[in-house]
């Protein structure tokens, strides 16, 4: 095949041609998406109803020896306390003894009892509170 002069032009423009078309799509597809919106939306993170699980080392110890309570918490903000609690005549009574939660939502609590027999105790946070778990000291 011979090239010429205008077979060469020929060439160039449908090129330039081609190359124009191209770039009139692009420039229709971005106009016909729509702008972003300039409003912004604020997403409030789903309410996580606050909960604790607690669980004794032990059921069954002698008096004031050391044993541990360590469990989890849903909705309850890392490093604030959580508070070991005991029924003593019809009412909880809280006693010397906390732990901070952890950022995973764990916590570990180190209790010594001295008051014979079946304990009633729970772990606390403000209104919320673990389920009621017992320990006996003998």
């Amino acid at each position: 095949m011979i090239v010429t002069k205008r077979h060469s032009l020929r060439i160039a423009a449908v090129g330039a041609l081609s190359a124009a078309s191209v770039a009139l799509a692009g420039t229709a597809a971005i106009a016909a998406t729509p702008a972003a919106s300039t409003t912004s939306v604020t997403q409030k993170a789903p309410v996580t109803k606050a909960g604790i699980t607690a669980k004794p080392s032990v059921t069954s110890v002698k008096a004031w020896t050391l044993f541990r309570v360590t469990g989890t918490t849903t909705g309850i903000k890392a490093g604030s306390k959580v508070t070991l609690q005991q029924k003593q005549h019809g009412k909880w009574v809280s006693l010397p003894a906390s732990a901070p939660v952890t950022h995973k939502g764990t916590y570990s609590l180190g209790v010594k009892l001295g008051l014979k027999g079946k304990n009633d105790l729970r772990i606390v946070n403000g209104k919320t509170a673990s389920g009621v778990f017992n320990v006996t000291v003998r």
